[in-house]
């Protein structure tokens, strides 16, 4: 197996809006965010992945982009921009920036351009097409609800957008296009960034021929999702990038990719493919998803969980990479979703952090979670932002006379705005993010739950995710061990062990919030010597049979 630095690394999301406010106008900014990165650095992480900053009308939260290579006004300017990547470097750390190409804003001059006329020279940078039968393209649906296509009268065409009307799909069969994204990401890379995260980027190929889904409904990411992901040119178009642009420069690079199966993983990241570094796929944040999708809720069976990260551990051993991730901007609280945001805040989210971390791959942090930030429940739809959650609501409540009970605690569970509250700094008003009224509401629990305190108290989740950090830098047995789960039946405890040479790791947690018995079972061929981490405080020697603490980890080195 390769080593590398970005394999080795630790990263933090950062959402711009929600971090950091240095102005008072409620909006997260750049300086907000370099005035905060010694908390970054002293939490010990490697990376920083910044979501988007660039010139947008904000639509989709700054996923709309207009300009590509200015700065959205909200969040500062390209100096603000260029002092906060001197800082970050200052201090040993690296920045990767969001590459956002499968669309850009329809304010976006290529666009503008675009629809003016079929004959003007960025026609072909977008997707159109003449309507069918008085109708659409196609049956595909859009991500945010409704119709993939938008009907434009100037030239009486439709173009598709996967996401936002707002948002039209950009034309990767177009080689000019892609020598304009190439020249683009170049240009940051000389700026001196450390990689990309690349937003659904396995969207770039569509079929030919757009056909209809054969689902009647056209669902996304059902019906027409096979129909725009992993395309048949994706991996023509990733190789093709990475020859002109990525192979340059010393960066990582990871794709979000819904829809991805391991062996789809495996071309997408193994080193002689030449595209890129990892992949996030989705497989195990959509287990608690019904057949209607992630509105439609169903409870977490762990056996589910166990059987997805097993398949993703031992499928990319040696062949890829996993990105480590339970949250991010797009879902919901961890430890909301996976743990117990009430009575055992503090021990589930310490758990969660202990089974992610010590899984073969590169952890992922999003803002909030190494102080266990949690779900909000808004009493209002109108206090709530994401365009996801206001378009399902329109779709459901009010169209369609859905319970507005049943949706709104649906909009609790799974809405994007969980993670968007802003970060949760101290206890004075709105929570030290901003002086001003903050765009999006404080989560109330503030008072308790806030950076101020985790860093004070010497047992916070906080010092937790520290700890762990520093683990994963002295044991390269945590980056790079291979994986074997044990109980795979259990519904309550996740084990596994991690083996490198002649060294072994048994990672034991309980997912429960009720004590259980663990015992080594007899196949398992390990002896402890080490208690290496965990949450509850533990007397006496190692032990390979004891009883767990209500979402309870350990962490045993061994031979």
């Amino acid at each position: 197996m390769n080593k590398t630095w970005w394999k080795e690394s630790v990263i933090y999301q950062i959402y711009p809006r929600s971090f950091n406010d240095s102005n008072g106008d409620g909006i997260g900014d750049l300086q907000g965010i370099t005035e905060k990165l010694d908390y970054l650095k002293e939490l010990g992480v490697d990376v920083i992945w910044l979501s988007p900053v660039y010139k947008s009308p904000n639509d989709d939260n700054g996923y709309d982009i207009s300009d590509y290579q200015d700065i959205m006004d909200e969040f500062g300017t390209m100096q603000d921009w260029e002092k906060l990547l001197t800082e970050v470097h200052n201090r040993g750390m690296k920045l990767i920036m969001d590459l956002v190409v499968n669309h850009s804003s329809d304010e976006h001059k290529w666009f503008v351009e675009s629809r003016k006329s079929k004959d003007n020279p960025y026609r072909d940078y977008y997707v159109w097409r003449p309507g069918k039968d008085g109708r659409e393209p196609n049956n595909w649906e859009s991500a945010f609800s409704g119709s993939a296509w938008q009907y434009d009268e100037a030239t009486e065409e439709y173009y598709l957008h996967l996401f936002s009307k707002k948002q039209p799909d950009l034309n990767w069969e177009n080689p000019d296009l892609r020598k304009e994204v190439y020249k683009m990401m170049t240009w940051w890379l000389d700026q001196g960034i450390d990689g990309f995260r690349m937003d659904v980027i396995n969207f770039i190929s569509k079929e030919p021929g757009l056909l209809d889904a054969p689902n009647p409904e056209g669902k996304k990411y059902v019906g027409g999702g096979r129909f725009y992901m992993n395309g048949p040119r994706i991996h023509e178009f990733l190789h093709e990038m990475n020859n002109e642009v990525l192979s340059k420069y010393d960066i990582m690079t990871v794709g979000e990719m819904p829809g991805v199966t391991v062996d789809e993983a495996k071309l997408y990241t193994r080193d002689d493919r030449e595209e890129l570094d990892m992949v996030f796929q989705f497989e195990h944040v959509d287990l608690d998803s019904g057949p209607n999708g992630k509105w439609d809720l169903r409870p977490l069976d762990l056996r589910d969980l166990k059987q997805s990260i097993t398949k993703w551990q031992t499928g990319l051993n040696g062949e890829g990479w996993n990105s480590l991730y339970l949250n991010n901007h797009d879902q919901p609280r961890m430890v909301s979703r996976f743990g117990d945001d009430g009575k055992y805040r503090v021990e589930s989210a310490k758990m969660l952090a202990t089974f992610l971390h010590m899984l073969q791959g590169t952890p992922y942090i999003y803002q909030g979670e190494e102080i266990g930030m949690t779900n909000v429940r808004f009493d209002s739809i109108k206090d709530y932002k994401d365009i996801e959650i206001l378009n399902m609501y329109k779709e459901k409540v009010i169209e369609g006379n859905e319970s507005h009970d049943k949706v709104m605690e649906s909009i609790y569970v799974k809405g994007r705005d969980n993670a968007r509250t802003p970060f949760q700094w101290d206890d004075s008003e709105h929570a030290g993010f901003t002086t001003g009224e903050p765009w999006l509401k404080i989560n109330p629990n503030y008072h308790e739950i806030n950076a101020k305190q985790a860093v004070e108290d010497q047992n916070s989740v906080y010092h937790y995710y520290r700890k762990l950090i520093k683990l994963r830098k002295q044991h390269p047995i945590i980056v790079y061990g291979d994986y074997q789960l044990i109980l795979p039946e259990d519904k309550q405890i996740f084990a596994y062990t991690r083996s490198l040479e002649n060294e072994k790791l048994l990672v034991v947690t309980n997912f429960s919030g009720e004590s259980v018995p663990f015992s080594l079972p007899e196949d398992v061929d390990f002896t402890a010597n080490e208690l290496l981490t965990s949450n509850y405080a533990i007397e006496g020697k190692p032990s390979l049979s004891f009883e767990l603490r209500p979402y309870e980890a350990r962490v045993y080195k061994g031979f």
